[in-house]
């Protein structure tokens, strides 16, 4: 899948076209004309947990070579990526038609639960501190975060944020705040570093000439969008210069997947298990594990395999993960990884409170964050018409490489997504015990309507820190309880685990959280369902998710009909063969 940045100085780029306005488009040098035709280098596939190519190299070789032979051409075992999945080269580009061929192979055998192309992903662009007045998206009531209002209680301190981006140019408003991150770049060429992965995550530029990066694509300077992704998350704040950061008192771990023609699925994934804490092979242990990840990058279809199954781990091992919607002015369900579960996906809006004009929307955006406009959208497409509108952070002035710091206002759902990344920050600070799925209610519950519209919807509405940040640090611990005791769940079976409550007057509450977190290869197989101490039963996931792994939720039902003591049972129907797993835990949050 092709993946890009997602904000900008001009304009604001995105994951795929919608018209000829850049404002709503791939950055122009960085995606080919028709992403559909691009040509495809390598495959992810993922097995099932049954078959011996899931954890043997050599059989995994053996089948990506006979598998080829089949569909005459070439297949080889390349690497196994962090989720398990192993990467399948092709031998070079190919016509998508060619690796379609070789994908039918995949499908068709029965040990094989997902084959998709290692597509490519790119930045999303366009869209006492001496800049801190221009700063309107923290403070201004109107359309700002209200984020002064929250520093009193938090300032990020003791948290680290991973920002999977083009890596980080230094600069001294953000240089106070960064730990060693990672190269995951494989290609040398898009590194443009002389090498592969490596430990050091240093911006090399993005730029590229006319047509390096597909036919018809245009040259564009190097956006340098992970910096400005991590000033605006924890810049150094009363330093007597420059911006000030949301979480300025957090780290930022500069986590480098996005060079020259933006990005591949299998280096993202692979980012996204190491950045969270996870094991990815050759690459050494991530010291200093993130609790949140940003991702400001993004591509067109539907959520992959491989990204929910890295997405799902990354939250069962306590990170946050905060997306950008995408800058197409579309449903944000046809984008990646702005459509996945088990995120928050974040939509921009302007100044005045409506949703940014280049913004995307629909049932799959959570929470609306300043994204700014840098232009109106009758302005030129590519002009910069109205800077002050826009989100102000650390940059650097080369074109290609290299020059010297600045700040500069871009915008887009790229600069959105920073600001809940931040504000996500905030909350883990204050209160070290938040899941992420804690944290994500938190933001969504506190957010405050939108002073203008948003057509199409924006979710929760704009998100406010001091109200987040406020509800998590005042709310009285209400009762509850828990079952860690793993228990097996067969082929074909049913199988219960209780939670006897006592102690509770009353009856249950209409928001009863019941927190669910299964260790299974295939949830599609999966029926998953409450049962109340009289026995009614309330249905938390029925079959779906395909071959996804793992469900890690909390669900909330309206259980205000039922007593609260006694015996609730978390019971699990597996409805197939060949997938098993395990209730690892469960609890009840009355």
């Amino acid at each position: 899948m092709s993946v890009t940045l997602l904000a900008g100085s001009a304009t604001a780029s995105v994951a795929v076209t919608a018209g000829n306005d850049p404002a709503a488009t791939l950055p122009a040098a960085a995606a080919p004309a028709s992403p559909a035709a691009a040509p495809v280098e390598n495959l992810i596939v993922g097995y099932k947990s049954s078959a011996s190519e899931a954890s043997s190299n050599t059989a995994a070789a053996d089948d990506a070579a006979a598998k080829g032979k089949k569909a005459g051409k070439k297949a080889k075992f390349d690497r196994r990526l962090g989720t398990g999945a192993a990467l399948v080269s092709l031998g070079g580009a190919v016509a998508p038609s060619d690796a379609a061929g070789v994908m039918a192979q995949f499908r068709a055998d029965p040990d094989v639960a997902y084959v998709e192309p290692d597509s490519r992903a790119y930045a999303m662009s366009t869209p006492d501190d001496t800049e801190y007045a221009k700063q309107w998206d923290l403070f201004e009531p109107t359309a700002g975060m209200n984020v002064p209002a929250a520093w009193g209680k938090t300032t990020g301190s003791g948290v680290t944020v991973a920002v999977i981006d083009t890596g980080y140019v230094t600069h001294s408003d953000v240089a106070p705040n960064i730990v060693a991150g990672y190269d995951f770049i494989s290609d040398s060429t898009a590194a443009r570093d002389g090498n592969g992965r490596d430990n050091n995550a240093a911006d090399q530029g993005d730029w590229s000439a006319a047509g390096e990066c597909g036919t018809g694509s245009k040259a564009s300077d190097s956006s340098w969008h992970g910096t400005h992704v991590a000033g605006t998350i924890a810049a150094a704040t009363n330093n007597g210069k420059g911006v000030a950061g949301i979480a300025y008192n957090a780290k930022i771990q500069p986590v480098r997947v996005l060079g020259k023609c933006g990005g591949a699925t299998s280096d993202i994934v692979d980012a996204i298990t190491w950045a969270s804490g996870g094991s990815v092979p050759g690459v050494p242990a991530n010291a200093t594990p993130a609790k949140v990840i940003n991702m400001s990058l993004g591509g067109s279809g539907t959520c992959s395999s491989s990204y929910q199954n890295a997405i799902n781990a990354a939250v069962g091992r306590g990170t946050t993960v905060v997306v950008a919607a995408g800058n197409s002015n579309a449903d944000a369900a046809n984008f990646t990884p702005a459509s996945c579960n088990n995120v928050i996906t974040v939509a921009a809006s302007n100044r005045t409170g409506d949703r940014s004009f280049y913004s995307n929307f629909g049932t799959r955006i959570d929470v609306t964050a300043p994204g700014g406009e840098t232009r109106r959208a009758t302005d030129t497409p590519g002009t910069v018409t109205t800077p002050e509108n826009g989100i102000l952070s650390s940059l650097n002035a080369g074109t290609t490489t290299p020059g010297a710091e600045i700040y500069k206002a871009y915008q887009g759902t790229s600069m959105a997504s920073p600001h809940v990344a931040g504000l996500a920050a905030l909350l883990v600070a204050a209160k070290p015990s938040l899941t992420p799925a804690d944290v994500k209610s938190a933001i969504k519950a506190s957010a405050r309507p939108l002073a203008g519209t948003c057509t199409g919807g924006c979710g929760a509405g704009l998100a406010d820190a001091a109200a987040a940040v406020n509800a998590v640090t005042s709310t009285p611990t209400t009762p509850s309880f828990q079952n860690t005791t793993d228990l097996a769940i067969g082929d074909n079976t049913t199988v219960e685990s209780p939670i006897t409550v006592s102690g509770v007057t009353g009856n249950a509450p209409a928001t009863l959280k019941v927190g669910v977190n299964i260790v299974h290869t295939y949830i599609g197989d999966l029926k998953v369902d409450l049962v109340a101490p009289d026995g009614t039963v309330y249905t938390l996931h029925n079959r779906a998710g395909g071959s996804t792994a793992n469900i890690n939720q909390t669900y909330t039902v309206d259980a205000s009909s039922e007593v609260a003591n006694g015996t609730w049972k978390l019971r699990v129907n597996d409805n197939a063969g060949g997938d098993t797993g395990k209730i690892d835990s469960w609890s009840l949050g009355f």
